[in-house]
């Protein structure tokens, strides 16, 4: 015990970052811009009787941690801010960001704080970070506290991100405590009483797109500036940095204005395939603003984020995201828009035509990473066709129009596979909505009353549908979802409907299997004789189709998972956190690690999950 106690108390911290930028000089902790400096030394603020809740043993062990070390009497002290880890320098970091797409100036890490930078054994440096740890000078009219629901979603997604495959920061702890602050979960005049609740995060570095626009000049539309802005220095201080720790070998031998291109094109790469990631999975982040985006691809910043249930594209995961900016649908090209501020923060140190070039390396990364996805949910293991990318759009369009289950519907598509279409569809059929969830679905989201001034406005004079807090893309959603809702008003017959809807199924299937059966492995080489060959003829046959199944379900299942982080099921875990029994918690934890692997039965939303909402408060 007493071994394990110093192996807490002596981790390995070199505190890289903190030597390498630059601080800030005024060391009181007070609300304020920072100007000249990349982080803002802080220290926790202590909490009453912490409280682990939970922990995650591979993200600890990333710090040389066990499972041992959480039972010392000193645990949650460190973890939740208590004291402090010898070694660490709290620090909290200053940046900036576009929100909902307006430049917003300074935002900083107003509750996380950076406490070091741990070398494991391995040579591997992790940075550990406490977010729900006290104010800092960029809390802003904010406490610097989370909450134990907000924590719980953050603690669990992020370990999910990672058992599915999916770049991410990682959660090793999630402390609450007795002490509480005041919350509006809804913003509904409702506030009430939460346990504050520290959760730590692991990542090689929390430094995101907004780290960069700290030297932003002021914004024509919103007045906004960067508390550097006129500071170049600072900004190549930064990029320096962040190139010569993170991207040292993807950068070789480069200098000056093509080694910046080099770094944005892999940051581009990097965050087109996380996108593509989240797509192939159903995830929607919620909140894509330019300080929630990492430098590194990582998927950052857990706040209203929601796995697709019924398939809808223009799903909105964020109850505070009136005009639908960061829908499911958006995030690609959100992401795109984001990496291009990038370009624009760093437009000084780029060749010119260095956007241009970012932006096609970004399509292509994400047209090539979301159809290799795509084509491994669809069991095309073999070979590429044209038609790839129809086949599976019109898929996503039959579970839209049948408001079919994402995750079940992909996990039982392998099902279908040397079945009849018939008996094919009748695997994918227990998992559409019923009649009255897809009408549900085309529930207005804008009031009908103003569709038709917002639809002359959308043909007319676009530019002004954001002056009414909307975007084109919104309209246009809600225009189609208008259209929808007034055809299915007008069934009268619910049968039939879905007699139609399983013809449709039908013809796609038929369509699926065919690609199915073209999508054959490459033939051997030919044998050497008569002999041989007829060898060669005998093992072929039932056998390998046999081995081309299985191999191709086995492709199917590793990209399908059988389980992901619902809603409801959080929703469920953080009502009986709140009442002290934390035994759900641990449970998803621990059934998060296994997604690919099918437990039991599939999960299927219950109907009192429908109207769940989550919004940005924390």
């Amino acid at each position: 015990w007493f071994g394990r106690l110093m192996a807490l108390r002596s981790l390995a911290f070199d505190n890289l970052t903190l030597r390498a930028l630059p601080l800030d000089p005024i060391l009181e902790n007070y609300t304020r811009q920072v100007p000249n400096a990349c982080f803002s030394r802080v220290l926790p603020t202590p909490v009453r009787n912490p409280e682990l809740v939970a922990v995650s043993e591979e993200a600890l062990g990333l710090l040389g941690l066990g499972e041992a070390d959480t039972h010392d009497p000193e645990f949650a002290e460190y973890f939740s801010g208590n004291k402090l880890l010898p070694g660490s320098e709290p620090a909290a970091h200053c940046y900036c960001g576009y929100q909902f797409g307006h430049f917003s100036g300074q935002l900083g890490d107003g509750a996380a704080m950076y406490l070091g930078e741990v070398v494991n054994a391995a040579g591997e440096r992790w940075e550990l970070q406490l977010k729900g740890a006290g104010m800092t000078p960029y809390s802003r009219q904010a406490d610097g506290r989370k909450v134990l629901r907000s924590s719980v979603r953050e603690f669990l997604c992020s370990e999910a991100m990672h058992h599915l495959g999916i770049a991410t920061t990682r959660a090793g702890t999630l402390v609450t405590s007795d002490t509480t602050v005041v919350r509006d979960p809804l913003y509904s005049g409702q506030p009430k009483q939460e346990k504050a609740t520290v959760v730590s995060r692991i990542a090689p570095s929390f430094v995101r797109f907004g780290s960069f626009e700290v030297c932003t000049p002021r914004d024509a539309h919103t007045g906004q500036r960067g508390p550097s802005a006129g500071s170049p220095g600072l900004l190549r201080t930064l990029l320096a940095h962040v190139e010569d720790t993170f991207y040292a070998k993807v950068l070789e031998g480069l200098t000056d204005e093509p080694r910046h291109l080099a770094f944005l094109m892999e940051v581009s790469r990097r965050t087109a395939r996380l996108v593509a990631g989240w797509q192939c999975v159903g995830f929607c982040h919620g909140v894509l603003n330019t300080d929630n985006m990492s430098i590194l691809g990582l998927t950052l910043d857990y706040g209203p984020y929601g796995f697709m249930e019924e398939y809808d594209p223009d799903l909105i995961c964020n109850g505070s995201d009136d005009g639908g900016r960061y829908a499911y649908a958006n995030q690609p090209s959100i992401c795109r828009w984001n990496v291009l501020k990038l370009a624009e923060a760093l437009a000084a140190m780029l060749p010119p035509g260095a956007a241009a070039a970012i932006e096609q390396e970004f399509d292509r990364a994400y047209d090539e990473s979301f159809m290799a996805g795509m084509r491994r949910k669809l069991g095309l293991v073999f070979t590429q066709e044209d038609g790839d990318a129809a086949l599976a759009q019109d898929l996503l369009q039959l579970m839209h129009a049948s408001q079919a289950d994402f995750t079940n519907t992909f996990r039982c598509l392998s099902g279908t596979l040397g079945k009849t279409v018939a008996d094919g569809v009748a695997v994918l059929r227990p998992h559409w909505g019923s009649f009255d969830s897809i009408l549900y679905s085309t529930r207005p989201r804008i009031s009908p009353s103003h569709l038709p001034a917002l639809a002359r406005m959308l043909a007319s004079t676009p530019a002004l549908l954001p002056a009414v807090g909307l975007t084109a893309a919104l309209v246009q959603a809600e225009l189609a979802r208008e259209q929808r809702r007034r055809t299915l008003d007008a069934v009268k017959d619910e049968d039939q409907f879905f007699e139609t809807l399983t013809q449709q199924w039908s013809d796609w299937l038929a369509r699926y299997h065919a690609r199915i059966d073209r999508d054959t492995p490459p033939a051997p080489a030919p044998a050497a004789g008569a002999a041989a060959a007829a060898s060669s003829d005998a093992q072929a046959g039932v056998g390998d189709a046999a081995r081309v199944l299985a191999q191709r379900v086995e492709t199917m299942h590793a990209a399908n998972p059988a389980f992901v982080l619902r809603n409801y099921l959080l929703q469920t875990a953080i009502e009986r956190a709140e009442l002290g029994d934390y035994s759900e918690v641990v449970r998803l934890l621990q059934r998060l690690r296994t997604p690919y692997e099918q437990i039991g039965p599939l999960d299927v939303k219950p109907e009192w999950a429908r109207t769940l909402c989550v919004t940005c408060s924390s």
